[in-house]
């Protein structure tokens, strides 16, 4: 799943105009074209060259992030894509979960498609994978937090989960809401979302 959708985003980013690769991403602080050198950091660097720089940058995970992603950037977008396409079906990875690999592949596409005006039908068993993922997990981004005490329901597909007031929307739409997407609430309704929102 994870190579699919590699490959499907270097599909969909093959035309970007310059402009389209500078435009902000839903990934705060990055472009669309530095969201996808951030994936080929995460697929080049395995768990010994990821501690190295966590190290070198004393701990400091967002430096290491944002060096490991200014090391994949290249001279211009066409460098950057081709990097991206050499390591689409590489196994390389930090030491996380491949779920959680899954999780980047497609929450950081859609943090570069949805400013890009881009769209992709995401395969329905790995949105629910990823659901099930993030709302019983803060490994990667604080998201069980934001989904505890609610009842996340899918109103395209059978993912369910918690208990509580209702958060009801696409799975698409509940895994970017719980990794952090404010773009995605009001794609989401219920008695649960005020709350769901305010976290």
């Amino acid at each position: 799943m994870i190579f699919a959708e590699r490959a499907a985003l270097a599909r969909d980013v093959a035309d970007l105009t310059d402009e389209q690769w500078a435009t902000p991403s839903l990934c705060a602080g990055l472009s669309v074209r530095e969201v996808l050198a951030h994936l080929t950091a995460g697929a080049s660097d395995n768990p010994v060259i990821w501690f190295a720089g966590v190290l070198r940058n004393r701990f400091d995970f967002d430096a290491n992030v944002a060096q490991r992603m200014a090391k994949r950037l290249g001279d211009d977008p066409a460098d950057t894509l081709r990097r991206f396409r050499a390591v689409a079906t590489s196994r390389t990875k930090a030491p996380v979960p491949v779920v959680a690999m899954l999780g980047e592949s497609i929450v950081h596409a859609e943090d570069i498609r949805r400013p890009s005006g881009l769209r992709r039908e995401y395969p329905g068993e790995a949105l629910a994978r990823l659901a099930r993922f993030y709302s019983g997990s803060d490994l990667m981004v604080p998201s069980a937090s934001r989904a505890r005490g609610l009842r996340l329901r899918a109103t395209d597909g059978d993912f369910t989960t918690g208990s509580g007031p209702e958060v009801a929307g696409t799975t698409l739409a509940l895994v970017m809401a719980l990794t952090g997407r404010d773009a995605y609430l009001p794609e989401l309704s219920g008695d649960g979302l005020a709350e769901f929102a305010a976290r």
